[in-house]
C-alpha cells in the first residue's frame, strides 16, 4: 500500500470532533508538505453538535481553521472510498468497510485533559502513517 493506493484517510473518535479533527487537520497539512494528495474525513459514533473550544483555538493557534466543521456519525458509507482507517477508541465493527484493516490509535492522551500533548502525540503518529504509506511499508490499509 502506498501513498498512490491511498487517496482517504478516515479518522474517527467517539465525539468526530477533537482527536479525528486534529488527526484529519494535520494529515493534510503535513501530506500536503510531503507534495501529497490524500484527502482526510473525520466521524464518530456520537458526534459532538460543535466543535469543543480548545479545539478550535489550538488548531486556530497552529493557522488552521475548523470554524466551519461539523461533527458527523460514522456510517458505512462515509467509510466506503477510505484507503485507510484510523480509529481513537472506537470499535468499528459492523461500520469499516470489509477488506480495510482499522488501525487503532487508543493510547491517544485525552484532549481534554491536555490539548498540546495531545496535538503532540497526534501529530508524531501522523508523521509515522505518512512514512509508512510513502515507503510502502503500510499493513492498515486495503487488503
Amino acid at each position: 500500500m502506498t501513498t498512490q493506493d491511498i487517496r482517504k484517510i478516515a479518522f474517527v473518535c467517539l465525539h468526530g470532533s477533537a482527536k479525528s479533527l486534529i488527526a484529519a487537520e494535520y494529515c493534510r497539512r503535513l501530506a500536503a508538505e510531503r507534495g501529497l494528495s490524500i484527502e482526510t474525513t473525520t466521524s464518530g459514533p456520537e458526534p459532538d453538535a460543535e466543535i469543543p473550544a480548545n479545539v478550535v483555538a489550538g488548531l486556530a493557534g497552529d493557522g488552521i481553521d475548523v470554524r466551519g466543521h461539523k461533527p458527523l456519525r460514522v456510517s458505512k458509507e462515509g467509510l466506503a472510498d477510505a484507503g485507510h482507517i484510523v480509529s481513537f477508541g472506537c470499535a468499528l465493527d459492523g461500520v469499516a468497510p470489509p477488506g480495510i484493516a482499522v488501525e487503532r490509535w487508543d493510547d491517544c492522551p485525552a484532549v481534554s485533559d491536555d490539548y498540546a500533548t495531545a496535538r503532540r502525540f497526534i501529530a508524531a503518529r501522523i508523521e509515522k502513517l505518512l512514512d509508512r504509506l510513502a515507503s510502502g511499508r503500510d499493513g492498515g490499509g486495503r487488503r
